[in-house]
């Protein structure tokens, strides 16, 4: 083979490649289905030029071709801006509403456990020692006494951004904890779900029970809506992919499980999502205890309705 004859039978594979790597054909959707086969074709001249040693510049075209069209090819997967407001503005809400009546009784599950626990620990105080060691029991106590030197900031935690890091890898090691348990035929997300909401219980009553409920709630009322949320979603998502395992409706199980996974797939990530605003606002705003009681309480409420209105409005379509 001859470089003559290689040049004249590809030159037109070649420069209609470069013509997209270039920009110069910007609609890259339009060459998705021409597009990879063409690439493939062009690593493969790209060796035969190496194999016979043709001219170098030959070859160092061939070998840029090759190297922008494999970013051009999977640099497009990543994730783009618009995709990530597609993904807020339509798709997370449109799957929490399209599993309503699950996540509904999810959260029936979460905060019954949870309220019944207060009322319980209310009436009966000790019975708190009986789900919590008393050496956690006092850490979170410490961290609620406006006396304390750990005064609404965890131990170890010197800095709002270090706050930041501590809360983001605790809430969203609980949220995937949660998911990851619905392996188990779901029963690992409900039981997940069970115990936090127990926990919560808790410890809420025990705050209260001590007195600290003034620094208590002004504290957890700015970012529970997300990071709660998020906790309730994150074990139906689980739920959905256990449930698909186990009951398959005469599909396979992997075909099962990818049908579920396009419900509980936006809805784990838009989870994360969720908590990162929780550890956002936890870190930055809900530790800061000389912002007035007023403002603290408005903002949480406020956030509780925005949370609630996006879940029930956002992404719908308009009639006519």
């Amino acid at each position: 083979m001859t470089q003559q004859n290689f040049v004249k039978r590809r030159q037109q594979l070649w420069n209609k490649i470069e013509g997209v790597v270039t920009g110069e054909f910007k609609e890259i959707k339009t060459q998705a289905s021409w597009f990879p086969k063409a690439f493939r074709e062009l690593t493969q001249d790209l060796n035969t030029a190496r194999a016979h040693a043709f001219d170098p510049a030959l070859i160092e075209r061939l070998n840029r071709l090759v190297l922008e069209g494999n970013q051009l090819l999977y640099g497009q997967r990543t994730l783009s801006l618009r995709k990530f407001s597609d993904f807020i503005l339509k798709t997370f809400p449109c799957s929490i509403r399209a599993t309503w009546k699950g996540i509904a009784i999810a959260h029936l599950i979460f905060y019954g456990i949870a309220f019944f626990t207060i009322a319980l620990c209310l009436k009966f105080p000790d019975f708190v020692y009986e789900i919590m060691p008393e050496n956690q029991a006092a850490q979170i106590e410490t961290m609620y006494d406006p006396e304390s030197a750990h005064f609404l900031t965890p131990r170890n935690v010197s800095s709002d951004a270090d706050m930041f890091g501590f809360y983001i890898y605790n809430n969203i090691s609980i949220a995937f904890r949660t998911f990851a348990g619905g392996i188990l035929a779901g029963v690992g997300s409900l039981f997940i779900l069970s115990f936090n909401a127990l926990f919560f219980g808790t410890a809420a009553a025990h705050i209260i029970n001590k007195g600290f409920s003034q620094t208590f709630f002004p504290f957890i009322i700015g970012h529970s809506s997300f990071e709660l949320s998020a906790i309730i979603l994150s074990a139906h998502a689980g739920l959905i992919l256990g449930y698909s395992l186990f009951v398959t409706k005469g599909l396979t199980r992997q075909a099962s499980l990818r049908i579920a996974g396009k419900t509980a797939i936006p809805l784990i990530t838009g989870s994360t999502i969720l908590l990162v605003i929780a550890a956002v606002i936890e870190a930055f705003w809900s530790s800061k205890h000389q912002i007035p009681l007023a403002a603290r309480y408005i903002a949480g409420i406020a956030g509780w309705l925005f949370l609630y209105l996006y879940f029930i409005f956002t992404g719908r379509v308009k009639n006519g």
